[in-house]
């Protein structure tokens, strides 16, 4: 999705919003989100952001009032993740300095310089600072900020937070700091506004601050899976059926497949941004024949469109390890699509593993095989209490085979376009993309000549 000609000053201010707790437990519930704006209140109908947005909230929640009564620290039924008491509710907090208390920002203490901190810009220190204050109060020292780049973004840079809490409990957050140029791929305020319905939902994190260059967020307790854990069957199986649920989610817009148009869009991108030697040697000259081709042969196919995580790598995969509970995150590319180009997607990025010393290697015979495509789209059709017949599980894995394409050319020319506009991350973009073209050309034959073998 190319970047939309709208202002982001209204969408990007700096807006901290508080979170109902401290810690995200893993069972999250859909319920209306108390803030408090540093800048300005933030409603979920989203009247604060421009009015011709294609995301509205159907009949939003209203914000419950706070509770006059501070409940005491219990444990959330059948998790053994601590809740707190909400932010929005009086906490019992120490005395805060006379000087702080009065608004003198010269009196707080400086933040402590890490090896990171120069990296995060000067209006998300400012949010991470009050946050210090307003979520945990005077029971944690704003002074002591480490911060640590994570590994394995290949869109933004993402940094952890951490204030050392009461009791030796750390208190986290996540600041995620936007890739350079990545607007070309989607529209910046639209992923935001996805990003805030998914938490009304109880979907991944919360949204604590947003400063122009990037956002603050709830740092997730879980464990982000590696490459190897999308092989483990229990894990794949918890897979499938967090992707059914999150299939089924009500969002706003219109339920229309935007996957060609993007495609389209994206190569006029690469063309543009290319020189005649990259479009020779990658066939921009006639990849628009092949998207035009691919989605004829994919038109007749009988397909559900849903809201599409479309960039289900392993690293937008999180598990509570106790509860065995998966949460998704990191929404910039979902959008409506069928079905099968999800899954799809998902078994392709079975083939990399972005934590090795060549991230940019893909290995292509760590795609799933038949008997694992099986076990997933079964656990996926079964989730919803439904008994698939053979021919619904056959006629999904055909669908997602010839979507596999799809998914080629879909990260091919994100690979071309990121190395031209990305520059704050290391990674090999015109290689990766290289070996998603190649994957297309040497599979399209195999694939397609299948299908018309089926059809006839």
């Amino acid at each position: 999705m190319v970047a939309g000609g709208r202002s982001l000053t209204e969408a990007m201010s700096p807006v901290v919003v508080r979170p109902r707790w401290s810690g995200l437990p893993p069972p999250r519930h859909s319920a209306a989100l108390p803030v408090a704006g540093v800048v300005a209140r933030v409603s979920f109908s989203y009247r604060s952001f421009p009015q011709q947005s294609r995301f509205r909230i159907p009949n939003p929640k209203p914000i419950p009032s706070p509770i006059k009564q501070t409940p005491p620290r219990t444990q959330r039924q059948g998790s053994p993740f601590e809740v707190r008491p909400p932010a929005d509710r009086p906490l019992p907090l120490r005395r805060a300095p006379p000087m702080a208390a009065a608004g003198h920002e010269a009196a707080r203490p400086a933040l402590t310089r890490s090896a990171s901190i120069d990296r995060i810009p000067a209006e998300a220190r400012r949010i991470l600072h009050r946050l210090a204050g307003e979520l945990w109060g005077a029971d944690v020292d704003p002074a002591a900020l480490a911060v640590s780049q994570l590994r394995g973004a290949l869109t933004n840079e993402v940094f952890r937070v951490t204030w050392p809490g009461g009791e030796g409990d750390p208190r986290k957050v996540l600041v995620r700091i936007y890739g350079q140029g990545v607007e070309v791929f989607f529209d910046r305020a639209d992923e935001v506004r996805t990003f805030e319905c998914m938490s009304l939902h109880g979907q991944g994190p919360r949204l604590l601050g947003r400063f122009p260059q990037g956002r603050v967020e709830e740092f997730i307790n879980a464990r982000t899976l590696s490459a190897p854990d999308l092989r483990d069957q229990e894990i794949s199986a918890l897979v499938a059926r967090k992707l059914r649920e999150f299939h089924e989610l009500d969002m706003p817009g219109p339920k229309d497949v935007s996957l060609w148009q993007r495609l389209r869009r994206w190569l006029e991108e690469a063309r543009g941004r290319c020189s005649a030697d990259e479009v020779r040697e990658f066939h921009l000259e006639t990849l628009g024949d092949e998207i035009a081709e691919l989605e004829k042969a994919l038109s007749g196919v009988d397909q559900r469109v849903v809201f599409c995580h479309n960039d289900l790598q392993y690293g937008n995969i999180m598990i509570y390890e106790e509860t065995r509970q998966v949460t998704l995150i990191d929404y910039e590319y979902a959008s409506f699509n069928p079905v099968a180009f999800d899954i799809a997607n998902h078994f392709c990025e079975m083939a990399a593993d972005y934590h090795t010393a060549t991230p940019h290697v893909m290995d292509f015979t760590k795609y799933p095989d038949m008997d694992e495509q099986r076990r997933f789209v079964n656990t996926y059709l079964s989730s919803s209490g439904e008994n698939p017949s053979d021919t619904e599980v056959e006629t999904l894995l055909g669908s997602i085979a010839k979507y596999t394409l799809a998914s080629h050319l879909f990260w091919g020319l994100w690979g071309i376009v990121s190395g031209h506009v990305n520059k704050n991350i290391d990674f090999e973009y015109r290689e990766y993309a290289r070996q998603r073209f190649e994957q297309y050309w040497q599979t399209k034959p195999r694939i397609l000549l299948k299908a018309c073998d089926l059809t006839s």
